[in-house]
C-alpha cells in the first residue's frame, strides 16, 4: 500500500470519525485500560440506511478503489460498492468516512464469550475435564454475548467469530458462529452448531480427569467412539429404537457429514494422524493449529483439508516448537485453503486480535492484499460462510472496518465498525 493512500487526512465529507493526534493516541491506550472494565454490553446503536466513504475501499473481491463508497441498505445488506463518482450516496443515508475501509474481520477460532477475561471459573466455560470425549457440549449454551472481550474484538473491527470450546481434552465439544453484536446469543448467533472440536498429541493425553495417557490410547478412545456412534446411528433407524444419546447422536451427525470436525494437531505426527482418521472414517475435517504443516504439505493438500493456522503470535513452545512465521505463505503457495485464528488463551486477556496477528506476516512471504484476504474471505470459506461475509459486495452483510491508516499499522486504529447496516462503534481503538 502507497503512503499515499495509507491517509494522511481524510476527505471532509460527511460524517467523519474521530480524528487522530499524538493526544488522541495516548487517551486511546487509557481507553482501551479502562474500556476492559466497563462492561461489554452493545453501545447504543444506529440502525437505518448508511453509506462509508473511504479515501481507499478495499473490497478484497476485487482491486482497491480510491475515494470509494459503499451503500449500506435498511435491510442490512450491502447495496453498491464503487468510486464517489460513480456510486452516489441518496439522501436520507448516514454518511461515514475514513482514511481505509475494509470487509468486517472474521476470526476464524476463538473461545471468545465462552472464557471470559476475568479468568475466573464462573466465566471459563470453554473446557470441561470431567470427560476426555463430551461432544455433546454446545457452544451456544454457554456463550456470552455481553462479555468485555466479546466488546474488545468488536471495536478492532472483528465482526465474525467462530468460536466454542478449546483445545485439549480429546473431544471437547461444539463451535459455533457468531456476529459480534447483540445483546444475548439469540442476537448473536449464525450458525449454532458449526464443527466439533476435536485434540490430537500430547496436550490430549493429559488434560482431562479421564484423559487418556498416551497417543495411542487416545486414537484408540477416538476411533471406538466412532464406530459406537456408527452402530448408535443404524439400531436408531431399526424396529427397537435405543435410548437418545446425546454424545453418540452428536457423533452419528459427524459421521453422515453433517457437522465438520476442527481437528487441532501441531506436531507433524499428529498431522498424519488426523489425515489417517479421516480417510478412516471419511470425516469432512478442518486442521487446527498445525504448527508443524509446514513440513508435511503435500500430505495435507492430497487431503483437501483446509487450514487455520494457530495465532502467528503465540509463543513458540511446546507443541509451538518448531512453528514458523512462514506457514501461512507455505500453504498458501501451495494451494492449501488457509487461514488465521486469535485462538485459545490460558491466561489474561484471554482473547488475541487477528488484525494484530496479521500483520507480521506482511513481513513473511505474504503481500497487503494476501494478509487483507487472510482475516476477511479466506476465513469466511473455511467456515463455509462466505456467502454472507468475507469480502465488500452487493448483497452481502454489510459489515465494515473502517481505519485511519493502513490497518496492518500498529500505530493506527479502527475508528467505525458496521454490523449488518448497524453502527455499533465510532470511536478510535
Amino acid at each position: 500500500m502507497s503512503a499515499a493512500n495509507r491517509g494522511a487526512g481524510r476527505p471532509n465529507r460527511g460524517r467523519t470519525v474521530a480524528g487522530r493526534g499524538i493526544g488522541g493516541a495516548v487517551a486511546s491506550s487509557i481507553v482501551v485500560a479502562a474500556g476492559l472494565l466497563a462492561g461489554a454490553a452493545l453501545p447504543a446503536v444506529a440502525e437505518a440506511q448508511v453509506a462509508i466513504r473511504g479515501e481507499v475501499v478495499h473490497p478484497v473481491a476485487g482491486p482497491a478503489i480510491n475515494d470509494g463508497v459503499v451503500l449500506i441498505g435498511d435491510d442490512g445488506k450491502i447495496e453498491a460498492v464503487g468510486p464517489a463518482d460513480e456510486v452516489s450516496i441518496p439522501d436520507g443515508y448516514r454518511t461515514l468516512s475514513g482514511a481505509v475501509v475494509t470487509p468486517g474481520l472474521v476470526d476464524a477460532r476463538s473461545v471468545v464469550g465462552l472464557a471470559g477475561y476475568l479468568n475466573q471459573p464462573h466465566d471459563q466455560d470453554q473446557m470441561d475435564l470431567s470427560s476426555a470425549i463430551q461432544p455433546e457440549l454446545r457452544a451456544i449454551d454457554a456463550y456470552n454475548a455481553r462479555e468485555t472481550l466479546v466488546a474488545w474484538l468488536r471495536n478492532h473491527g472483528v465482526t465474525t467469530v467462530h468460536t466454542g470450546h478449546a483445545p485439549g481434552p480429546l473431544v471437547s465439544g461444539q463451535t459455533m458462529i457468531v456476529k459480534t453484536r447483540g445483546e444475548n446469543v439469540d442476537e448473536a448467533v449464525i450458525e449454532p452448531v458449526t464443527m466439533v472440536a476435536m485434540t490430537l498429541g500430547r496436550d490430549a493425553t493429559r488434560v482431562s480427569d479421564d484423559a487418556p495417557g498416551s497417543r495411542p490410547n487416545a486414537m484408540a478412545m477416538l476411533r471406538q467412539e466412532l464406530i459406537r456412534a456408527s452402530e448408535y446411528a443404524e439400531h436408531r433407524e431399526g424396529d427397537d429404537p435405543p435410548a437418545r444419546n446425546l454424545r453418540l447422536e452428536t457423533l452419528a451427525g459427524v459421521l453422515a457429514g453433517e457437522i465438520r470436525i476442527l481437528v487441532t494437531a501441531h506436531h507433524a505426527a499428529d498431522i498424519i494422524t488426523a489425515l489417517r482418521l479421516r480417510r478412516e472414517f471419511d470425516l469432512d475435517m478442518v486442521l487446527d493449529g498445525a504448527a508443524e504443516a509446514h513440513l508435511v504439505v503435500d500430505e495435507i493438500r492430497e487431503a483437501g483439508v483446509p487450514v487455520i493456522l494457530h495465532p502467528p503470535l503465540a509463543r513458540y513452545a511446546g507443541a509451538l516448537e518448531h512453528g514458523t512465521f512462514e506457514s501461512a505463505r507455505i500453504l498458501n503457495n501451495a494451494g492449501i485453503p488457509v487461514t488465521i485464528q486469535s485462538g485459545y488463551e490460558p491466561y489474561v486477556p484471554k482473547a488475541r486480535v487477528v488484525l494484530f496477528e496479521a500483520a507480521p506476516l506482511l513481513g513473511h512471504g505474504l503481500s497487503f492484499d494476501e494478509t487483507l484476504s487472510l482475516v476477511t474471505i479466506d476465513a469466511a470459506r473455511i467456515l463455509g460462510i462466505d456467502d454472507r461475509v468475507g469480502t465488500l459486495e452487493p448483497g452481502k452483510d454489510g459489515d465494515v472496518a473502517i481505519f485511519d491508516g493502513d490497518p496492518f499499522e500498529y500505530i493506527s486504529r479502527v475508528c467505525g465498525v458496521v454490523i449488518e447496516g448497524r453502527v455499533v462503534s465510532e470511536e478510535c481503538h
